[in-house]
Formats: C-alpha cells, structure tokens, sequence
C-alpha cells in the first residue's frame, strides 16, 4: 500500500494509466480477461443464480460489483 502511495503522489501512477490509455488499454484488457477465467467468477455466476430476487443481467469480471 505505501508503494502504491508513493506511486500515485509522485504522479508515476497516472502517467503509466495514461500510457495505457494511449497504448490502446492492452494490459488492463488482459488483466479482465484473465479475471474472467478466476474459479471465483465462476462461483458468483452460481450463487447470483440462486439468488432469484436479484436481477437478471449479464455481468462479468470486474463489473459484477453490486
């Protein structure tokens, strides 16, 4: 976390999110993509199953939030 800190004080953080952003966001799209894969996404997708109260949508990886 205080290197995370230090990143994102020192300007270092928004100038690799900018790049990211320039470059076409290759790493973060990776990086969904790999979550997409994660044993969790595949528990969450059952339990909202079993969840009839809930919503009916589409969600996946990171957007899952609630």
């Amino acid at each position: 976390m205080k290197q995370a800190l230090k990143e994102i004080q020192s300007g270092k953080f928004a100038k690799g999110w900018v790049a990211e952003y320039q470059g076409g966001y290759k790493k973060y799209n990776a990086l969904l993509k790999a979550g997409e894969k994660h044993n969790i996404e595949k528990v969450g997708e059952r339990l909202r199953s079993l969840m009839p109260w809930m919503k009916k949508r589409s969600v996946k990886g990171v957007q899952a939030a609630y």
